[in-house]
């Protein structure tokens, strides 16, 4: 990549980032331009995966009163979230790239669709979650669990929005929900960064100006986020997402 190559990719990974932390989908933003820029679509949601590392561990952060009490649920639950983003992983870099050039379309559409619905699944979770701190985990939960993880391990585009259905369904308590999915997304995210680091080609030029660029990003997202009406920035996202996943089921 040229030297407008990456400073375009740290423009995006930092736009990205404030995405994350206003709305989500910041994945919809910078997959798509590191494509354009050229990588191949394994390459650049690989160098993608890497990028927005950083960007989880401050949601961790951010959530540290949340997880008081919940050492053994977060033990259980991020355990099964090792599993599920080491098979996702492991089944990207193993299956042919033609297969993930048809099925990445599919991956974005679905991303932007879950990204659009985000906001009546949090009304609905809202109405329905419980106060009392001894929910017990439903077994199905693992299961669902393990699935969402593998489709982070392999995409990932709108994890959150998964995860923050699935633990607010199960657990009924949506605050709880919002901050282990942070952990959760956080596990998912490390163990790609070690597999693809390892073994997926990963544009490191690009992860030394996208990752820093991406945990700034976050950072003032999260500083901006009640001043910016997040409605109208989810609308842009999933319009942007729609047209990414129609050039790509052309493309493919």
């Amino acid at each position: 990549m040229s030297a407008l190559d990456l400073v375009i990719a740290a423009a995006v990974a930092l736009l990205a980032g404030g995405v994350n932390s206003i709305a989500g989908g910041g994945s919809l933003i910078l997959f798509p331009t590191l494509v354009a820029l050229g990588l191949g679509t394994v390459a650049a949601n690989v160098t993608n995966s890497v990028a927005q590392w950083p960007g989880y561990l401050g949601g961790v952060a951010g959530f540290r009163a949340e997880y008081a009490g919940q050492r053994r649920r977060l033990l259980r639950l991020g355990a099964v979230a090792v599993l599920g983003g080491t098979t996702g992983s492991v089944l990207l870099l193993t299956t042919p790239s033609e297969a993930f050039d048809v099925v990445v379309p599919v991956l974005v559409l679905l991303a932007s669709s879950l990204l659009a619905v985000q906001p009546l699944l949090n009304r609905r979770l809202r109405r329905t979650q419980r106060d009392d701190a001894d929910v017990r985990d439903p077994r199905w939960l693992y299961v669902a669990l393990f699935l969402a993880t593998v489709y982070g391990g392999y995409f990932g585009g709108a994890l959150g929005v998964i995860l923050v259905g699935v633990l607010g369904l199960a657990l009924n308590r949506l605050p709880l929900a919002n901050a282990l999915k942070s952990a959760i997304s956080a596990v998912t995210a490390t163990v790609t960064v070690v597999i693809f680091g390892l073994f997926g080609d990963v544009h490191w030029g690009v992860v030394t100006v996208a990752a820093p660029a991406s945990l700034l990003g976050g950072f003032l997202g999260a500083r901006i986020a009640t001043r910016i009406p997040a409605t109208a920035l989810r609308i842009l996202i999933v319009a942007f997402g729609v047209a990414v996943s129609v050039y790509l089921f052309a493309r493919a």
